[in-house]
């Protein structure tokens, strides 16, 4: 009887344990470079937010990332954020473009478009994302990408280093997880089982689906709770806006 016990109390540190383990937020660090449109938003030089490089001259972001255009850059072709690695490409902001339906209280329609002061240099590695032209919905289960420098254990306030990234799946249905709070312009993606999700400092960056710019990277309740999907602004919704600020631009 003793050792059922023990072995019953064995098992249950055990579980414990790989519970444990699995709040630290999955993903590993990604090939240098090798996400091409991962852009980093920066305020007084230092990461706060990701994004997404989608034109030579445009930036996409989450509208709660907004600071005045004076006082971020945007960077691409980062990996470390501690070092300087003499391929970054550093820019000035001379726009910075809020969408019209933006909620700050709901979060709907989390989308803001960052106009570079000059254009990128297009290179091994520095690529635009390919916006969606689909309209078919995203399967649930879907597999997607999210990246970023975000936090890599829940209730840490340490951002990651370095680029990570980590696979997530489009979770259908996701009214179940927040009681009517998601509106037809957002997208949840997690795991089935917690463990693997974007976190704070993630805010902005990209959720790639298929090879497509599918999400932003925008709100959700704590990090990698299985009961708390991650929720994105759903790009297909605005590439239209998109393209119309775009192709109407006239500013230098």
């Amino acid at each position: 009887m003793k050792k059922c016990l023990e072995y019953a109390l064995l098992l249950i540190i055990s579980m414990l344990h790989g519970s444990l383990q699995q709040r630290i937020i999955g993903g590993q660090e990604v090939e240098p470079y090798s996400i091409k449109y991962q852009a980093s938003i920066q305020y007084n030089n230092y990461h706060y937010c990701g994004g997404t490089l989608i034109h030579r001259q445009w930036v996409v972001t989450a509208a709660h990332c907004w600071r005045p255009s004076y006082l971020i850059k945007v960077v691409l072709s980062e990996h470390n954020l501690s070092s300087k690695e003499g391929v970054e490409q550093v820019f000035n902001v001379s726009r910075v473009l809020v969408n019209y339906m933006y909620s700050y209280r709901t979060f709907d329609s989390d989308i803001m478009l960052l106009k570079l002061e000059k254009p990128a240099e297009f290179s091994a590695n520095i690529q635009p994302a390919v916006l969606p032209t689909s309209l078919a919905p995203l399967q649930g289960g879907t597999f997607c990408t999210v990246s970023g420098w975000g936090v890599t254990q829940v209730y840490s306030y340490y951002l990651s280093p370095v680029l990570r990234a980590v696979d997530v799946q489009i979770i259908p249905q996701c009214q179940y997880y927040y009681y009517y709070r998601i509106t037809d312009n957002m997208v949840c993606a997690g795991s089935p089982l917690g463990g693997k999700d974007s976190c704070q400092g993630d805010s902005g960056g990209p959720l790639i689906c298929n090879g497509y710019f599918e999400g932003i990277v925008s709100w959700g309740i704590s990090c990698a709770n299985k009961y708390f999907p991650g929720v994105y602004t759903k790009v297909r919704n605005y590439v239209s806006w998109i393209n119309w600020i775009i192709e109407n631009d006239n500013t230098n």
